[in-house]
């Protein structure tokens, strides 16, 4: 999926700092399998950051996505109000590296007008993430 049309540039420092986290997070992931280490860092509306990677298993539909590691590394922590979420590997960076869709369907729990910041057509971009997921399933939380 090409962003570009749709997604601002991210050169902001705080997202700057969310990518790197998230590199720091994918050099830590588990990925035996596909070695295809992926990183998310997830900004909470406290303004803390949290982390988590892949984790795969051998039973491939238990594998653990970076962005709902961090997720539940927030929620753990007390955090219910999510920002933004960074997506990145290691380096060199990728393309294309965006959310699935499994994960983009956890994010819209707790918000379509989170900022997602991946990699698209050579650049980092950010955009909300109802422009990624339009129509989320909503069952009415809260």
């Amino acid at each position: 999926m090409d962003l570009s049309p749709l997604a601002e540039p991210a050169p902001t420092e705080q997202y700057r700092d969310l990518i790197e986290a998230a590199r720091g997070a994918a050099a830590r992931a588990y990925a035996p399998y596909s070695h295809f280490r992926v990183g998310a860092a997830v900004l909470g509306g406290s303004g803390r950051v949290y982390t988590g990677c892949n984790v795969e298993n051998s039973s491939y539909s238990v594998t653990l996505c970076a962005e709902r590691n961090a997720v539940g590394t927030a929620v753990a922590a007390g955090e219910t109000t999510l920002v933004a979420v960074a997506v990145a590997s290691p380096g060199p960076d990728p393309d294309d590296l965006t959310p699935c869709g499994m994960c983009r369907q956890f994010l819209a729990e707790f918000g379509e007008g989170i900022v997602v910041v991946c990699r698209q057509g050579g650049a980092w971009r950010a955009t909300e993430l109802r422009r990624l997921l339009p129509g989320a399933f909503v069952l009415g939380a809260g």
